[in-house]
């Protein structure tokens, strides 16, 4: 088995690979499903999700990026909303459940590199507000802090923001996001993305952290 998995391993370039990768390498043998049920149990082959795998640790030339993964288990789709705001150092708690944000239906997958969750944005507002983020040699799409918090704020459905005031409970008592950390972002982007969204709410929200901004710098 060692041998054979050193042989797959030298065949399929990347870590992370899907089922087509997988089934080529294995079309040489007589049961290619057989052999495959047998790398999976043995650990060498692990299954993320239906169509995508990944090298077994042992055999694995890094560290799988879990930012990376979010891309591929379910696209098209960016990290963003509680993830990217603790990643961006928005938020002061560390977020486990790697969140984005995606064009299809809402959903959430249970792999072995842990929870990914997955929220519907139509295409106007999926568009904008996204960068490539570096993990090694690989390379991921995440939300700026603008996009992440103005698609935390549309998506949250606990929050019905009517009054400044509540963006303040909400921003900083509730999400606990500094002031000043608030009143550093871009304003140019966070009024271009929020234009997108054809929402009151959102409108407030670039409001309420403009006057932040003038009261921080007042």
């Amino acid at each position: 088995m060692i041998d054979e998995i050193v042989k797959i391993r030298r065949t399929i370039e990347h870590d992370v690979f899907d089922y087509q990768a997988l089934t080529d390498v294995l079309s040489g043998y007589r049961k290619p499903r057989d052999k495959l049920t047998k790398l999976l149990a043995s650990g060498a082959v692990i299954r993320i999700r239906k169509g995508l795998y990944c090298f077994g640790e042992d055999f694995r030339k890094e560290p799988i990026s879990r930012e990376y993964l979010a891309n591929l288990i379910y696209g098209p789709s960016y990290i963003s909303l509680d993830y990217a705001l603790s990643r961006h150092g928005l938020i002061p708690e560390r977020v486990d459940v790697v969140t984005s944000v995606t064009t299809r239906r809402s959903r959430s997958f249970s792999t072995p590199f842990g929870m990914f969750s997955y929220r519907m944005v139509t295409n106007n507002r999926y568009t904008v507000g996204a960068v490539i983020e570096q993990s090694g040699k690989v390379s991921f799409l995440m939300a700026t802090p603008e996009k992440a918090l103005i698609d935390k704020v549309w998506t949250d459905k606990r929050f019905h923001g009517v009054s400044f005031s509540d963006y303040s409970s909400y921003l900083i008592e509730d999400l606990r996001i500094d002031p000043e950390a608030l009143a550093r972002l871009d304003i140019s982007r966070l009024q271009s993305i929020g234009s997108r969204y054809d929402s009151a709410q959102i409108d407030n929200l670039v409001q309420f952290i403009l006057r932040l901004r003038d009261s921080s710098y007042a």
